[in-house]
Formats: structure tokens, sequence, C-alpha cells
């Protein structure tokens, strides 16, 4: 029978790592659990578990980590987690079903970013054969493709599979605690001394631009992707993620064209649907603010088509119906976002506008109502209070 490993490295994971491993621990057949230097409750949490929790003295490089924690390792299979993921147990069985096969190599997985509302999915190589031709490099975005490829070369009988279902879900995209783990200064350190050693790497070249647009560095970030695209790289989803990230930097500087072109080269790249669903979204809102609300409006169809859950895609939707005259459709798409996110103030608000247009005053009345309580419970007291003053000033509001 196939054993299946966890492996991670964690340091001051005392507030996510149960959660974690709780969401493996009848699906593994082993844990390791390489600390790096914790001095909370970490170490005490994955030996409840009954992980190895082997040591590792932190050096400032990921994949040094993860190839020390990998050496622990005697199962069949490896699961890559970080403390801040949850497997999705509806996968396992699929997930099973591809490691029991003796042609796979590597099985890509689909990663759910909770938080990150315009790229919401991507794809990760972090279940993989325990082979030892499979190591970690890259000391920043630690990755095994390099190692995979040379392995190819070598072994080519060897199938890389991805996996259609999202199969983990990942928490660390909330902007407050990327801050306060000064996340951004140390990737940035990380990945231009790898440039520096590595010039000709398309993957850093997508990784460091995008992060360099991130903290305003637009010139810095700009330049390195084009550079990225004019190493012809053949990877997909590499290529992928210069376009993006290119099309995001000109749709901040008001070029529209470029950014539109580059957002279709993204959306054209031979990857899985769901992580093309930022460069739908995207895209259907320049189309929005350029006047060309049709071709918008197709954009979001096509990014709900991908996820029926996507909020922010019926969210933008919506608006784009509403501003086309077609305002029966817009309550409808307003209403199945509040169908799947209750708490959504914005959405309220919106609906309270289109049912006004609609006539239909009652209806209006309580999806503002609704909106301005949601705004307060949640801390937006300005913006609830300006959609009172704007209410009472045109005469429709009542205490």
């Amino acid at each position: 029978m196939t054993k299946l490993s966890l492996c991670m490295i964690v340091k001051n994971e005392e507030e996510n790592l149960s959660e974690c491993l709780e969401s493996v621990k009848d699906v593994v057949d082993e844990m390791v659990v390489m600390d790096t230097g914790s001095t909370d409750r970490t170490v005490e949490i994955a030996e409840e578990f009954g992980a190895k929790v082997p040591y590792f003295e932190w050096c400032n490089d990921f994949s040094a980590a993860r190839n020390a924690a990998l050496d622990h390792v005697t199962g069949d299979w490896v699961l890559i987690l970080d403390a801040d993921e949850r497997l999705n147990p509806n996968v396992v069985p699929q997930m099973k079903e591809a490691i029991a096969d003796e042609n796979n190599l590597v099985i890509n997985i689909i990663r759910h970013e909770i938080g990150a509302s315009q790229s919401p999915y991507s794809l990760v190589s972090r279940l993989f054969r325990k082979h030892q031709g499979i190591e970690f490099a890259r000391p920043y975005h630690a990755i095994i493709d390099d190692s995979v490829s040379q392995l190819l070369k070598k072994e080519s009988h060897w199938k890389i599979v991805d996996l259609p279902a999202i199969a983990v879900f990942h928490y660390g995209y909330d902007p407050e605690t990327i801050s306060s783990l000064d996340k951004y200064t140390r990737a940035r350190k990380s990945m231009e001394d790898f440039l520096a050693k590595n010039p000709n790497d398309s993957y850093v070249c997508s990784k460091l631009g995008a992060l360099y647009l991130q903290i305003g560095q637009e010139k810095d970030g700009i330049k390195l992707l084009k550079k990225g695209l004019k190493l012809n790289t053949a990877d997909h989803h590499v290529l992928f993620e210069l376009h993006y990230h290119l099309a995001n930097a000109y749709t901040r500087q008001d070029e529209v064209e470029k950014a539109i072109k580059h957002y279709q080269k993204a959306i054209n790249q031979e990857i899985m649907a769901p992580l093309k669903l930022g460069a739908y979204n995207n895209l259907g809102i320049v189309l929005q603010q350029g006047g060309d609300l049709e071709n918008a409006a197709k954009m979001y169809e096509a990014s709900l088509k991908i996820d029926p859950n996507f909020i922010t895609g019926y969210y933008n939707f919506a608006m784009t119906l509403s501003a086309m005259g077609r305002l029966g459709d817009a309550e409808m798409v307003y209403n199945k976002l509040i169908s799947l996110n209750s708490n959504y103030a914005p959405a309220y608000q919106n609906l309270g506008v289109v049912l006004f247009k609609m006539k239909k005053l009652p209806e209006s009345s309580a999806a503002f109502k609704k909106a301005i309580s949601l705004f307060e419970s949640q801390g937006y007291y300005q913006e609830a209070e300006n959609l009172r003053n704007g209410l009472q000033e045109l005469g429709i509001w009542e205490e």
C-alpha cells in the first residue's frame, strides 16, 4: 500500500498548526514537522499529533530547510503544507487515486488563496513521489520544478498531472499578516540575491517583478517582467504570470491598450481555467471603465462559469448590467451574490439603487437599511454615514 507523508517546515505557528494537522491526520501515514527555531508551543503541538519534529537552524533559505525536512520522510509520496494551509477533505479520494498510479511523479494541486479577491487560485507542485532526484531549489518561493525538469530528461517515462479540484485552502493572504511578518522585505532581498546569480531566470523575473509592483516600484517591476518575456520561456504558467502582472501595471498607469493586450495573452495561455480568474476579472474592469460594457459583461460571465462562487465576479457583473440598463438582470445577480455572502454591505447598497430605479421602493428601502446596518456592524461608520446622508438628501430615508 502506498504510504503518504506530510512534510512541513514551521516556526512559531502555534495559532495555525493544530488546524493544519487536524486536516491531514486521517489522510497521511506520517507527519514530519521540522522546526526552525520556535519559541512558542509549536513543537509541543506537533508532538501531540504524533509528528516527527526534527530541528533545523534557520539560514534564510527555504529550499535548504525543505530539503532537510525531506531527509526525514520515509513515505512513498510527499505532501507539502504550510501551517496556514488546510487540506480539503473532499479531494482526498482523487488524491489517493492519483498517487496510486505507478507512472505519476508529480501531482500539481490547486490552492485556494483565501482573502485574495483578484486571483483566488494558484497551482502548486506540492504532492510528489519521494525520489532521490527531486529536491527543492531557490531560497524564496522554493519549488521542486527545476529538479523535476532535470529528472525527466533522464527518466522520461514519468508523468506530471494536474488535480482539477481545489485541494488546499491557504489563509496567508491577509494584508495585516503579511505586513506584520515583514514578508515583502525578506522576499525582495532573497529574490534579488538569486536574480544576481541567475539573471536569465524567467520565473524569478515574474515573482520579483510582481513584488516590485506590490511595493510601488512600478518602473523596476515593468522592466523585470518585460525581461522575463524576452527570455522566451515555454512554461505557460510563467508566461501567464508575466503577462498578468504586466497588464496590472499598465492598468494602474492608464495604458489601456497595453493592459488589454497582456490580459488577453494571459487568458490565452494553456493553463487550468481557475488560474485565469484574476485575468478575466481584471480585463472586465478595464473594459468596463472604458465603456465597453458588453465585452466587460462577457468577461465577468466567463469568470463565473469558471467559479460559480466568485463573489467579486458577481459584484462587477451586476454593476455592469446596471450600467447597461439591464436592471432586472442586475437585481438577480446581486441577490445571487447576497445568497453566497449575506454580509456584503456594498451589494445591498447597490441593490438598493437598482430597486429604486425599478420603483420597488419598499424593497429598495430595506436594502439600503441592511447596507447601513452592515457597514456599522463592520466598523465602516463613514460609509454608513455617507449612505444615510445621501438618502436623506434624496428624501428617501426614514429613521
